[in-house]
């Protein structure tokens, strides 16, 4: 399946040529391909151990220019401590990218199928392929990331052990993909949020979605009053997830995926709906991103 068509990095509202972001994992991991796919293959990315690393670093304007994280899985669903981070931080989404998630066998040059006895990755992409990999009688280990996978098998240059990673990994590392799109579930898509600081955010011409948080006063029937603004404004509901407020009893704040026509549809919904909200805040008007 072919990958969405990089965004031209000229349009970039970090910049482009020269930019500096924060991903999660190692070089040659999903999060690089998804910084590729938004800046070009120019960008230099800072691998960090943890989520709370890169927003860490994508807020700190000495060290990167914003950062690239991973929300949501079009298989696993979203990732719930992500959008707590993203709340407690001052960082702006600019931005989003859909990337096809394929998962390639890949090993060293020289080395055949027959070779083969271990099979290193994530935990995750191990279980994503199962249904290949029950065909041999390999053995599966788990590691902490898909692309350092990669990497040990060229560092150790290894004859009977193979890696489970993208295909950006085996370009880095000089591998040979002897499976390629190995994934049981050949529609799988990760979406990226393009972060940067607040104060450095650029307005995005032609934005059409906004990520948007509020909750309600909790009295009786206050979310439907939001949900029926926004539908009344023409606004496509794109996501709608519920977060426990800490501290509170049993009350809930929302994240909203806002689809819209025009700046002024979204502006006029927004001031319809404060009102009625206890406390909204958005965190960034950019372009929708596209799965191809």
């Amino acid at each position: 399946m072919e990958q969405q068509k990089k965004q031209d990095v000229t349009d970039s509202p970090l910049g482009g040529q020269g930019s500096r972001v924060s991903i999660q994992g190692y070089e040659g991991s999903f999060h690089q391909e998804a910084a590729r796919q938004f800046f070009g293959k120019q960008v230099e990315v800072i691998p960090c151990a943890t989520f709370r690393e890169v927003i860490k670093i994508a807020s700190n304007k000495k060290e990167s220019d914003g950062g690239v994280m991973a929300i949501e899985n079009s298989i696993a669903g979203s990732i719930l401590p992500n959008y707590n981070l993203l709340q407690k931080s001052n960082l702006r989404v600019v931005g989003e990218i859909y990337l096809h998630i394929s998962q390639n066998l890949m090993v060293n040059p020289g080395v055949t199928v027959k070779d083969i006895r271990e099979v290193h990755s994530h935990p995750m992409a191990i279980q994503q392929c199962l249904e290949y990999l029950d065909k041999h009688e390999w053995k599966l280990v788990e590691t902490e990331d898909t692309a350092l996978s990669a990497k040990h098998i060229h560092q150790h240059r290894s004859k009977h052990v193979a890696a489970i990673a993208s295909k950006l990994a085996a370009e880095l590392f000089g591998l040979h993909i002897i499976g390629p799109n190995i994934q049981t579930m050949k529609n799988n898509y990760t979406r990226f949020l393009i972060i940067q600081r607040e104060e450095t955010a650029k307005q995005i011409e032609d934005a059409n979605k906004a990520s948007v948080n509020f909750h309600t006063d909790h009295s009786r029937g206050s979310l439907a009053k939001v949900l029926t603004k926004i539908a009344e404004g023409g606004i496509n509901l794109s996501k709608l997830q519920s977060f426990p407020i800490p501290g509170s009893n049993w009350q809930y704040s929302f994240h909203a995926d806002m689809e819209f026509d025009s700046i002024e549809q979204f502006n006029a919904v927004i001031e319809q709906i404060k009102p009625i909200t206890a406390e909204l805040k958005v965190y960034g008007v950019y372009r929708k991103g596209k799965t191809v």
